[in-house]
């Protein structure tokens, strides 16, 4: 049976079980039985008991005749059902013999388990057998019966699991009242496991939104260039359908809405009627209690509709813009930031999604604000106009108001540069630390914020305008009815009749009056953001054409006569280019700094414009770009980067790319994951990681952008043997190699020379040296250097168990793993990222109390005060009116109509006035803590040690300061406002209806338990939810900015589809904790509204029984207050929800300030002298380092002094703690024991700022800032132009600067981008030329750069910082041959020291080392 199984499984890969799987049955939380099992044993265990025991029974049967039993019904039903039954089986028979036929060739289970069940028919013929013997009851039966059920149990239970969405199989009811959402509001908590079983009901509601050719439509938006309205277009065609659904429920909506003051104005005039019979009074109340039923549910259908519509929106856009990511060509890329493109995805597809909310309010609002003044006439007459007077003054305020708060719309930009700068400080944290750079971007970040706050102060405070003058608009627009239809006639009587149905319609018309501003504003940011959209999705793609796959006939790339440069307008970056490479040969391209040699590898790409000529490649392309792109992934995925394993080839690999010493030491092998941009990786080791991504690809072109630069002489002599040269796993593919190691260029069989962008000489190596040309020179200048340097065949072949590159930052011990016992080996072994958590349960109440704390109480009791006054006032003129509808009439009049208007005039405008005070109040006070807060998350953050950074996602700290402060600016103090207005309003309105019928407390009461229990449930769910959701948000992100930064090398190995499919399922799954959220609201409300609409009925049926005793007036003053109630209770709850929810944000943003920190920046009070250090003398004194508890020691007991003016070089192989020694003395790693003393100060003692501004390293990755080229040499603006030009004069900087347009005020792109690597490890040097402290630290610090401008640095060093303490961590020995000493460090030891002269005659382990690389 196994075996029929497994053939079965050959086919179906979801079911790849034999018929008993342990650890899926057993060894489990949830146990399950195979798929397999089911189908097999379950089965045939009943039949085979029916068929087997069946001929026993039948001769006993007819052993023993009782005489036959006449035909009942329910023998004839059981006999239907049994053959029901047996029909069913052969149903299913046909249905997989024609539905599932692709599935069934290699296994005959699924065929054989229906006509096993189907001859169950037996059963049928031994009732009849048993009814003709006279037997009444069968225990034989009854038994086959029962284990069939049982047995028929858990496929039951596996098909309902199948199916958890439970919106597909709702029935119509369910669907209309959200019933079918009940089961996930009560689990709690809500996990991510949870949702995943749910997954199928996002996936099955709302996913159906990914635009069919997402490619065609992005050609179609880049022709026609009209920004937004493309997009638009197409949008409207693919969703517009079901958008129509939602709008028909709105115009339902709207009609019972209206015929609600109808009823209500019958109702009243049947109080005052004296004979009218009860039944009348009895039949409006329920008909006004169903028509706010209907009212609800069709609100709900049309909220719901448009939900799920906004987010196939967003989806699709996110998609868009995803996708557009890859094909953008460089110089649209230059104009936009990651930052920028993040902003798109995260807040300009938000703006989208509001937008289909809220248009119908567009064109709708209008419509019933015509029927409602068109119903006042009605009751009012000419005054009607009076209101609309009153709407009209109202409209145009609340409409200038919206375009000013547009026009501060400014602060997005301000935001906008504050994520930009905060993502450029995640990526250069390392740098900022090195130099103490922190507090200088620190107060860029507190400039950018502190215009952003400015901005939002105003716009607040223009909002609270708005606010004011909306919640006053009831009052104001029947103060100005009710006062003209007393003024201009005393024969005009107010009645409650004309009173209180005039209420409700002034009260139905606040809805459109409020929405109007609302959809025109979101209107108008959602045309900003399909602008934005368009602008983006318009931009210059890589035109296809670029580079032509054609067959070429013995050539593998083909250049003719080819211009080319970055962006269309400027000068061309490569000029007349000819290249013929032979197919199968090796090419290397050398050049300066500068020179163009990544340009030609870019042009071979098609990265850049081609202006002239032509580009043919044949075959399929590899890349190994000049910075190595590691994906935040496990090393084996980064090298198989979607390929399928092939385990052999995959060693050959990692062994060719001398890795296989790397994974001995890092923590689970190839298993372990890589940090963001490889963060745990040495440079040498991402070079060679993403050399490795490339071999294992099988390609036929190599494009490789000086992968040996960032590696060892040995291990890139290893390498070159094993890769890339004559013998080498590429040998037969064709490589173009950019180089600056002159000892390859004999075994190139073509040397392209290029110079400012033209190649002035091309042939092999002995052509161009006969030739006498630059490359000859050039050559001949640096053979002396490099035959030091050129590596035997013999130490080669030696083939060093130790190969790797010295330069190891190997930051491997920093993974989060607890601490654990050694022998434990745990399944996060090779974890590093913590991904971001989400907490569950509800939001604790030390949160609140944190982000009030933070306002101040001053500022709260006086808000909680002046809410208190306005509700007062509110009941006050409210009951001021029932009084006056009450009033008898005398002669057809009513007496001291002037003094009744005068008092309800004051009170409306006193609470005019606090509703003002009360909304500016809370932005204020929004203001202020969101200022503190993002002040503590800023300097929580830089304040956090480099370990923080190596196991936290950017992305997630991104996600704080975006999203989670955006939040906290805005929508908590808004949900506040909402919240507290919504709150007095429904005591107002329970006060008022227990004032006309104090029996309706016996109603409120029970009532208000209900809205309690389903409240505290909502709220609850909404909260895990959108926890869960925030925290699927940020691998969104995270991906984003990975794939923006990797683009060009996903574009060369053609890997586009697969990252927009993982981009498609991170989205799907942020998706799947959104859905449910949404649906939750509308499950909430549906139920909440029913709750409210008893409170109608109560008050209704109330007033009807006490007709004798009740005035009209007290009547219709509670029963149109008790409308209002359904609408009061959902706003309070969503509102209640949304700050509960975004109070998350102060919980996601206060989660930092417990983690750990650095030592403080500066000690106050130090005794430190400001020329320290004076000498530059360093002493270790048994000095340890760990890079975490429990981790091996990096550094055991390192005792060494380093006198003044000494040049030390640090030699050892990966992992021997070269790079730990310059982090302990930066104190980036506190010591575990002992101390460093520089100048005889205990570097622990003092602050970190004060040591790392004294001491300067250039480090290995040259990192620049987006802003001045001044600003990143000197970002305190300590220095003057004179001293920053001297500095890039000795970095041979100047003439490249000088002839930049700006000069120092050039504007660097973000990381740099727009200079070459060999010039920002220039601008490196000239930062540390203008430090100039007497200590100096270089991580091999040339290792890209060519031979030249390495011999210039290098001279510089020597003569600039003659009379400072070098240490140099070195890769090329030939570098430290010169230094006073050299230190040999394995394993964390010192090994060797002393002077190279005398270790190279000591033999030792610097010896060999230096035989290796041929320098003895």
């Amino acid at each position: 049976m196994t075996q029929l199984c497994r053939k079965k499984d050959e086919k179906l890969p979801s079911s790849n079980h034999p018929t008993n799987d342990w650890n899926r049955t057993w060894y489990t939380d949830k146990p399950d039985l195979t798929e397999c099992f089911q189908n097999t044993v379950l089965v045939w265990f009943p039949c085979v008991y029916l068929w087997l025991l069946a001929p026993f029974y039948a001769l006993k049967l007819y052993c023993h005749d009782c005489g036959c039993i006449r035909i009942s019904t329910l023998c004839t039903a059981k006999t239907v059902l049994g053959f029901l039954l047996a029909s069913f089986g052969f149903v299913e028979f046909f249905y997989i013999l024609l539905e599932r036929s692709h599935e069934i060739q290699n296994h005959m289970v699924f065929l054989l388990s229906p006509i096993i069940r189907s001859l169950t028919v037996l059963a049928i013929c031994i009732i009849q057998l048993e009814r003709i013997r006279g037997c009444r009851s069968s225990v034989f039966l009854f038994l086959f019966w029962v284990l069939a059920v049982v047995c028929s149990l858990v496929p039951l239970r596996a098909k309902i699991q199948l199916n958890p969405c439970p919106v597909k199989d709702a029935s119509f009811l369910s669907k209309m009242l959200f019933w079918w959402f009940t089961g996930l509001v009560v689990k709690e908590p809500i996990t991510i496991c949870i949702l995943s079983q749910e997954k199928t009901m996002a996936a099955g509601v709302a996913l159906g939104t990914r635009l069919p050719d997402q490619a065609q439509i992005l050609r179609k938006l880049q022709k026609e260039q009209s920004s937004g309205f493309c997009l638009l277009r197409t949008l409207a065609r693919n969703f517009g359908p079901y958008f129509l659904t939602g709008t028909m429920c709105i115009i339902f909506h709207d009609f019972f809405m209206f015929a609600i003051p109808q009823v209500l104005s019958l109702l009243l005039g049947f109080m005052n009627e004296e004979d009218a019979p009860l039944w009348k009074g009895y039949f409006y109340a329920t008909l006004m209690f169903l028509l706010s039923c209907l009212q609800s549910l069709f609100n709900h259908q049309y909220m719901y509709t448009c939900f799920t519509v906004g987010m196939r929106v967003k989806t699709a856009v996110m998609g868009l813009v995803y996708r557009k990511s890859l094909v953008i060509n460089s110089a649209s890329r230059r104009t936009c930031t990651v930052g920028e493109i993040v902003n798109l995805v995260s807040a300009d597809t938000q703006k989208l999604m509001d937008f289909v909310v809220y248009f119908n309010a567009v064109w709708l609002a209008p419509i019933e604000i015509a029927l409602c003044l068109f119903f006042l006439w009605q009751h009012l007459g000419p005054s009607a106009l009076a209101g609309i007077a009153t709407v009209i003054l109202i409209f145009p305020l609340n409409g200038f108001i919206a375009k000013k708060r547009s026009k501060l719309q400014v602060q997005m930009k301000f935001m906008d540069g504050r994520i930009k700068l905060m993502n450029e400080i995640l990526n250069g944290i390392k740098i900022l630390k090195f130099y103490a750079w922190e507090k200088a971007f620190l107060e860029q970040v507190l400039g950018y914020r502190e215009k952003e706050l400015k901005a939002l102060k105003k716009s607040q405070i223009l909002y609270s305008i708005s606010i004011a003058s909306f919640n006053s608009s009831t009052f104001l627009i029947a103060f100005a009815m009710f006062g003209v239809y007393v003024l201009i006639d005393d024969k005009n009587v107010l009645d409650a009749q004309k009173v209180f149905v005039s209420m409700a319609l002034i009260n139905i018309l606040k809805t459109p009056l409020s929405q109007l501003p609302f959809a025109m504003s979101t209107t108008m940011q959602a045309i900003v953001s399909l602008k934005r959209l368009g602008k983006y999705l318009c931009s210059e793609e890589l035109k296809d054409d670029n580079v032509a796959k054609a067959p070429l006939n013995g050539e593998g790339v083909l250049i003719d006569n080819g211009t080319f440069s970055w962006t269309k307008e400027g000068p061309p970056c490569l000029k007349r280019i000819n290249v013929c490479v032979p197919q199968g040969s090796l090419v290397a391209v050398v050049g300066h700094v500068g020179s163009g040699k990544s340009s030609l590898l870019s042009a071979m790409l098609g990265e850049t414009e081609k202006r002239s000529g032509s580009v043919s490649i044949k075959g399929s392309v590899a890349y190994v770009p000049q910075q190595a792109w590691i994906q935040n992934a496990t090393v084996q995925d980064n090298v198989m980067f979607g390929r399928e394993k092939q385990k052999t080839w995959y060693q050959r690999v990692l062994d060719a790319c001398a890795l296989l010493p790397d994974l001995e030491i890092l923590p689970a092998g190839d298993s372990t994951e890589i940090g963001e941009k490889g963060l745990n990786l040495s440079g040498g080791q991402k070079q060679r990681v993403s050399l490795a991504r490339a071999v294992y690809r099988k390609a036929d072109v190599y494009l490789l952008d000086d992968p040996l630069s960032a590696v060892d002489a040995h291990v890139g002599q290893h390498i070159f043997d094993k890769v890339i040269g004559p013998k080498g796993v590429l040998r037969d593919k064709t490589r173009v190699l950019v180089t600056h190691g002159m000892s390859f260029l004999p075994q190139a069989d073509l040397i392209l020379v290029l110079v400012d962008g033209e190649i002035t000489e091309s042939g092999s190596y002995q052509e161009l040296l006969s030739r006498q040309g630059a490359f000859a020179d050039f050559i001949r200048m640096f053979a002396s250097n490099d035959r030091k340097e050129s590596v035997t065949e013999t130490a080669a072949q030696r083939g060093r168990t130790s190969l790797g590159d010295t330069n190891s930052t190997n930051l491997q011990g920093m993974e989060p793993m607890s601490e654990i016992d050694e022998e434990q080996v745990p399944e996060d072994l090779g974890k590093l990222m913590e991904v971001d958590k989400a907490h569950t349960g509800r939001v604790r109440l030390e949160m609140y109390m944190e982000y009030f704390k933070t306002i101040g109480m001053a500022f709260i009791i006086p808000i909680v005060f002046l809410y208190a006054f306005q509700q007062g006032a509110s009941l006050a003129y409210n009951y001021w009116l029932s009084l006056w509808a009450d009033e008898p009439i005398v002669n057809g009049t009513q007496v001291d109509t002037d003094m009744k208007l005068a008092v309800y005039g004051a009170l409306g405008f006193a609470q005019g006035i606090a509703i003002f005070g009360t909304t500016v109040a809370i932005s204020v006070g929004g203001i202020i803590a969101s200022r503190h807060l993002h002040m503590d998350l800023l300097k929580n953050v830089l304040h956090s040690p480099m370990s923080f950074f190596e196991t936290t996602p950017s992305g997630n700290l991104l996600n704080r300061f975006a999203k989670e402060i955006d939040a906290i600016d805005c929508m908590i103090p808004d949900g506040l406002k909402m919240m507290l207005g919504y709150l007095f309003k429904l005591m107002e309105v329970c006060i008022i209806v227990m004032l006309a019928t104090p029996f309706a407390a016996v109603v409120i009461l029970p009532l208000a338990i209900l809205y309690a229990f389903v409240q505290s449930f909502y709220v609850a769910t909404s909260c895990q939810l959108r926890r869960l959701e925030s925290v699927s948000r940020s691998p969104i992100y995270t991906h984003f900015n990975e794939t923006v930064q990797g683009a060009s090398v996903i574009r060369a190995f053609g890997e586009q589809h697969r990252f927009i499919v993982q981009a498609n399922k991170r989205v799907d799954f942020n998706q799947t904790s959104y859905f449910p959220r949404f649906v939750a609201t509308r499950w909430l409300a549906v139920n909440l509204e029913f709750v409210g609409n008893g409170v109608v009925l109560a008050a209704a049926i109330l007033s009807v029984m006490g007709k004798d005793t009740l005035s009209p007036g007290i009547v219709g003053l509670a029963v149109s207050h008790s409308l209002q109630v359904t609408g009061i209770l959902s706003w309070i709850v969503r509102s209640w929800t949304d700050v509960e929810n975004n109070i998350v944000s102060v919980e996601r943003v206060k989660e930092y300030a417990d983690t750990a920190k650095e030592a403080v920046w500066t000690v106050e009070g130090s005794s430190l002298p400001l020329a320290w250090p004076q000498t530059g003398t360093i002493e270790f004194q048994d000095y340890g380092l760990q890079y975490r508890k429990g981790l091996d020691w990096a550094l055991k007991g390192i005792t060494l002094k380093i006198q003044e003016r000494e040049k030390v070089g640090i030699v050892g192989r990966t992992g021997a703690g070269k790079s730990s020694l310059a982090l302990g003395i930066f104190r980036i790693l506190e010591a575990a024991k002992g101390e460093i003393y520089i100048d005889g100060v205990n570097i622990a003692e003092i602050g970190l700022h004060d040591l790392r501004s004294r001491i300067t390293i250039i480090p290995q990755d040259p990192v620049l800032f987006s802003g001045s080229l001044r600003m990143n040499l000197d970002p305190f603006d300590t220095y003057t132009d004179e001293e920053i030009w001297s500095s890039l004069e000795l970095a041979h900087l100047k003439n490249f600067v000088s002839n930049l347009p700006d000069k120092l005020n050039y504007e660097c792109s973000e990381g740099g981008e727009n200079l070459s690597l060999g010039q920002r490890q220039l601008v490196c040097l000239a930062r540390a030329l203008l430090r100039k402290t007497k200590i100096l630290v270089l991580d091999e610090a040339t290792a890209a750069v060519d031979l030249e401008t390495d011999t210039l640095i290098q001279s510089t060093i020597r003569q600039q910082f003659e009379d400072c303490t070098v240490l140099t961590i070195a890769h090329r020995l030939n570098t430290i041959m010169d230094y006073t000493r050299v230190i040999v460090m394995d394993k964390g030891h010192i090994s060797e020291m002393d002077s190279p002269t005398n270790l190279i005659s000591n033999r030792g382990q610097f010896y060999r080392m230096c035989r290796e690389a041929g320098l003895v």
